[in-house]
């Protein structure tokens, strides 16, 4: 009996000794192994969009007397010299550019470095005033230019320093018309 507990023993210890060669010829080579990384990647932070300074163009009309109740420009004609307002409320106390027009009505303001793209929204465009000399002094609100019209992006028509937007066109009214 004897014996045949020492030979279930040996056959115990060769089986142990059998699986430990085999674990062993089946070891894998440490270079190669891929381990799965310990935290997952974090992806690269978006590009921020560049912050440029804007500038806004538009045009001024003064209504003709005969469509002078009616929102439209038809019969209307280029005004110089009126005053127009850029204002920017994006900062504590509101930003303020005035801008004229010119002979053709058109008028251009930049507004100051503090004002970029990134707050343009925040931007309106109002009607000031007219010479008097014009006979056409009522602001309308066409296009909001009395309320204040908020910027429009425009096509850039060649490589400019700034985001160019626009507005209107706004109109002023004749303060008389003949009956």
């Amino acid at each position: 009996m004897a014996f045949v507990s020492v030979m279930s023993l040996v056959k115990v210890l060769l089986a142990i000794q059998l699986s430990l060669v085999l674990l062993m010829s089946c070891t894998v080579d440490s270079s190669k192994v891929v381990l799965p990384p310990t935290k997952s990647p974090v992806p690269s932070p978006r590009p921020t969009p560049a912050r440029t300074p804007v500038a806004v163009q538009g045009v001024v009309y003064c209504k003709s007397c005969k469509y002078n109740a009616f929102e439209t420009l038809m019969g209307a004609k280029p005004l110089s010299d009126a005053i127009v307002k850029l204002q920017c409320n994006n900062t504590k106390k509101p930003i303020t550019v005035d801008g004229k027009t010119d002979k053709n009505g058109y008028f251009f303001i930049q507004a100051p470095k503090k004002v970029s793209t990134h707050g343009y929204h925040k931007c309106r465009v109002f009607l000031v005033s007219a010479p008097s000399s014009s006979g056409c002094t009522k602001r309308t609100n066409l296009n909001a230019g009395w309320k204040g019209a908020f910027l429009k992006y425009a096509k850039q028509p060649v490589s400019i320093p700034f985001t160019l937007f626009s507005v209107g066109p706004f109109a002023f009214a004749p303060t008389t018309c003949p009956k």
